[in-house]
């Protein structure tokens, strides 16, 4: 098992609303890792997107993966350890294959941003942990409402549960790197101390083994 001084990134995946922003920071503090978080505020697309998926679905996916690209370039130079929001495989295994299953990112813009991605892909390593956070829709549904964005209200159901198909079908195959599952139907982690204590103790039984000394 690695040491503390060994762990260079962990990242956090899940759906829309399954609390990503709010587990890194609560990680980030236990373990004095920095937090790399998804921009939402200065995305110069994300409105856009929402109004007219059709239009911007390209252009969205194509800036989610240069900034994520850039966080790994920063990661991979930098001296601290990082916990980030969101990764680089959940915009090529989910959210560009959603569209394109939805029809509202055409064939042509699919296999460009496809091939484009797998190229980088052969350049980037793994996370030492992924950490992906399962939730049911209407769980999703209701982290959703609690944080109030208003670009987010028009976001529909079957979007919602038809990006759960895709995120499962992705960790079902995950073997990239170490992976830890959390329920987040059965784990509120935000709210009780309880379930963020065995989160952490589930980090660090991937991490650093059940035994070994951090």
């Amino acid at each position: 098992m690695p040491s503390k001084s060994e762990i260079k990134h962990i990242a956090v995946a899940g759906n829309i609303g399954s609390g990503k922003t709010t587990l890194a920071t609560m990680l980030a503090k236990h373990y004095k890792w920095q937090p790399h978080f998804e921009d939402v505020e200065h995305n110069p697309y994300l409105v856009d997107f929402y109004e007219d998926m059709h239009r911007w679905s390209f252009n969205l996916q194509i800036y989610f993966l240069n900034n994520r690209i850039k966080h790994l370039i920063d990661i991979h130079n930098g001296k601290d350890s990082v916990v980030q929001d969101r990764t680089v495989y959940e915009d090529a295994y989910i959210f560009a294959p959603n569209l394109f299953d939805m029809g509202l990112m055409t064939k042509r813009d699919f296999e460009n941003y496809s091939s484009f991605f797998q190229n980088l892909k052969a350049l980037i390593k793994p996370p030492d942990l992924l950490i992906y956070l399962k939730a049911s829709v209407p769980t999703l549904v209701d982290q959703i409402q609690k944080r109030g964005r208003g670009y987010e209200e028009n976001i529909r159901l079957d979007y919602l549960k038809r990006l759960n198909g895709f995120y499962n079908k992705w960790i079902e195959g995950y073997k990239d790197g170490p992976l830890l599952v959390i329920d987040v139907d059965n784990c509120n982690f935000a709210e009780k101390e309880d379930d963020l204590a065995d989160v952490v103790r589930r980090v660090d039984a991937q991490l650093y083994g059940l035994f070994s000394k951090k």
